[in-house]
């Protein structure tokens, strides 16, 4: 279904090629369970990877909304095409554009623009939606930092050049001073290959199956200084920072997963249009047209959600959207899409259940959108904090009742201990 605006120049280019080049041979990329390569040279010559990237280092400093108008329509016809657009111009990327030092924006811009989608690797066996559990340690020894850990599901994992690691710092005196973001950069085919990086291991997928999911295991891996992310409250509170360059992530997942649903409507309208059954169109069954009007309004309403997010981070390409907003996008957007995917498989029938309709990949890569970035239950904890006006951290040892979630005001003292239950 269209949307009520104009579509911008880089909308128009995107949907020409994910309907011409990426659409055609998405179902390859998935059955072969293989990574999109050939996609790569579209997206450069189009100036989508890296396109949030500021002019000053050579990108079109696109905004967010600008960024997610070609997500969009890329993701109607290729999830995994998409999915590398979103990280080729948000999480890391968007955290060393906003907090790494000259020299770092300089260093990355350059490898993002040429095709590379950078990793970014936070979560670990021990540490999923507890992120600040992780256990990988970075001790510092002189002017290097030590790197020793296991992190999995890390999205791009052994086809990524750049890597932004998450690890507790530990300070030479052995103290631990919090959590740190550290760029690594390799790139075996040309002799990059940073001893005591290993990628162990990949997850088999039920959907998005052409993105590895992998295992990285660092040991005694030395990562320069000058390669440290340090956001602007430092390691012992930065971490709050590095996950707030993170939101924007999460518009483009939410993005991607309703940029899909409309694909998905677009074919289930087509079918009802041209399948016949007791002698008249599917679109004369009023059951049917019911189904497709609450599949578009759900689409709709996911849209104008996103859109509230990603024009909440502002003109430019440096800001970040709101985090309450974008909380609220990606939790409806998702659960939306699922349902909306779904409904459109029931339209075909025993063909959409076959693995030769579109609509059956479509099912099965919507899915991980609830779950990646931040799950469904842990953005809804967000947003009932929120809400009520109190932090809801789900630890044993209970929470704190606050007039602001963000911490208290200049002035006002800090709000009593609760006890959990």
């Amino acid at each position: 279904m269209e949307t009520l605006a104009p579509l911008t120049d880089d909308q128009e280019t995107a949907r020409h090629l994910a309907q011409t080049l990426f659409a055609p041979r998405a179902a390859e990329w998935d059955r072969e369970r293989r990574y999109c390569w050939d996609n790569i040279d579209a997206l450069v010559e189009a100036g989508f990877m890296g396109m949030t990237i500021p002019q000053a280092y050579g990108g079109k400093g696109a905004s967010l909304y600008e960024t997610a108008l070609v997500i969009e329509e890329i993701a109607k016809a290729c999830t995994l095409t998409a999915r590398i657009v979103v990280e080729a111009n948000m999480g890391g990327l968007g955290a060393i554009m906003a907090y790494g030092t000259e020299a770092q924006k300089k260093f990355v811009a350059p490898i993002v623009l040429a095709g590379d989608k950078p990793a970014i690797a936070i979560t670990e066996p021990g540490a999923g939606s507890a992120a600040t559990e992780m256990t990988t340690t970075a001790r510092r020894r002189g002017d290097r930092y030590v790197l020793n850990g296991t992190k999995h599901w890390i999205t791009g994992g052994g086809v990524s050049k750049l890597y932004l690691i998450f690890a507790r710092v530990v300070g030479e005196t052995g103290m631990d001073e919090g959590i740190g973001g550290f760029i690594v950069h390799r790139d075996p085919a040309r002799g990059i290959d940073p001893a005591g990086f290993a990628v162990a291991g990949r997850e088999r997928t039920m959907g998005l199956c052409g993105m590895p999911e992998a295992t990285l295991v660092f040991t005694d891996l030395e990562v320069p200084v000058e390669n440290v992310v340090v956001p602007p409250s430092g390691f012992r509170h930065g971490f709050a920072d590095l996950m707030t360059a993170y939101n924007a992530q999460r518009v483009g997942a939410g993005t991607i997963a309703m940029g899909v649903a409309a694909g998905a409507l677009d074919l289930a309208r087509d079918r009802l249009l041209n399948r016949e059954q007791f002698g008249r169109p599917l679109a004369e069954f009023q059951g049917l047209q019911w189904m497709l009007a609450d599949m578009d309004t759900s689409v709709h309403a996911a849209r104008l959600m996103l859109h509230e997010a990603a024009r909440s981070a502002g003109a430019g390409s440096t800001g970040f959207p709101d985090r309450t907003l974008t909380a609220r996008a990606k939790l409806f957007s998702t659960e939306a899409a699922i349902k909306v995917v779904n409904d459109a498989l029931q339209m075909f029938g025993a063909r959409g259940y076959g693995g030769e309709e579109a609509v059956e990949r479509m099912y099965r890569d919507v899915r991980m959108f609830t779950i990646g970035g931040g799950t469904a239950q842990i953005l809804r904890n967000q947003l009932a904090s929120a809400v009520l006006g109190i932090k809801t951290p789900q630890t044993r040892d209970g929470y704190t009742v606050a007039a602001d979630i963000d911490g208290p005001k200049p002035g006002v003292a800090p709000a009593p201990q609760h006890a959990f239950g």
